[in-house]
């Protein structure tokens, strides 16, 4: 009789920590790493590293993301109290969410619960030569940049993002903002200074932060940046922190490839992609 053979040590290990994962979802309140190892049947130093390896952040900060998460969805839809968002989500002290509520939110709690309400954003829509371009600015920096065909839909976009936020056009100021960031897409090579307001988990931020150290002209596959921020078996969520990339250009997920050369999506279509890497090449 033939008998199967067992799963290889890193499909055991990718199944224990899918489990875990949903082990962290589903608690009330964050398992104990001690527990968590226990049930995977590793000793919590082990379990931390595979933990880590696999997903990109420890398990006390995927706790934390998931429970930011659910903090947001909760805010959004607009039917709890800040308070009752933060203790539903499973932080046990509004203090511990509080710490992390700017970089998560990019406001303040009641804000974010509001759509944006009382938040001032500024933009302008104009042309450039790969379309429509849209950029926003906060109080904090560049809150979006975004490439398309149709305006209107950018805008559209960026309402959704925020629904009550008010929404206002640039001034003169704001069209040397727009200008910076149009020599972004014109002339690649020559970098920025802008003030950006980046909004995402501390995951996310860590793939961006990433992104950026790759110069004009060259190139990183998922995988790359998967080792670089010392999370290689984390391709697969390298990718979709670059699909949540909302700053094009700025944050430079075009430069990003797959690991045979060939282009993946892009957020703002791939033949965007191929025309900036184009332009960088040519301009080294």
């Amino acid at each position: 009789m033939t008998q199967s053979n067992p799963p290889s040590t890193p499909n055991r290990h990718a199944a224990l920590i899918a489990r875990a994962c949903r082990r962290i979802e589903a608690a009330e309140q964050p398992p104990s790493l001690d527990d968590l190892a226990q049930d995977a049947g590793l000793s919590p130093f082990h379990f931390h590293r595979v933990f880590k390896a696999a997903t990109g952040l420890t398990p006390k900060a995927y706790a934390t993301a998931h429970r930011a998460n659910a903090v947001r969805a909760s805010l959004a839809r607009g039917k709890a109290s800040v308070t009752d968002a933060i203790f539903d989500a499973g932080f046990n002290a509004n203090s511990r969410f509080y710490e992390q509520a700017d970089a998560m939110l990019g406001m303040k709690p009641a804000q974010y619960r509001a759509g944006g309400a009382d938040a001032r954003i500024a933009f302008a829509i104009g042309q450039c030569s790969l379309g429509a371009i849209l950029v926003a600015r906060s109080a904090r920096g560049v809150c979006a940049i975004s490439l398309g065909d149709d305006p209107d839909a950018l805008l559209g976009e960026l309402q959704d993002r925020f629904p009550r936020a008010e929404l206002i056009g640039g001034d003169a100021g704001f069209e040397r903002l727009v200008a910076q960031v149009v020599g972004l897409i014109e002339q690649p090579n020559i970098g920025h200074e802008l003030p950006l307001d980046i909004r995402g988990t501390a995951f996310q931020q860590r793939v961006w932060q990433a992104l950026r150290q790759i110069p004009a002209g060259e190139t990183a596959s998922y995988a790359q940046i998967a080792q670089r921020i010392g999370s290689p078996k984390s391709v697969r969520a390298v990718a979709g922190a670059c699909a949540a990339n909302t700053l094009a250009v700025a944050i430079p997920c075009h430069r990003v490839v797959r690991s045979d050369g060939a282009l993946s999506g892009y957020r703002w279509g791939v033949e965007r992609k191929r025309e900036l890497l184009s332009r960088e090449h040519a301009d080294r």
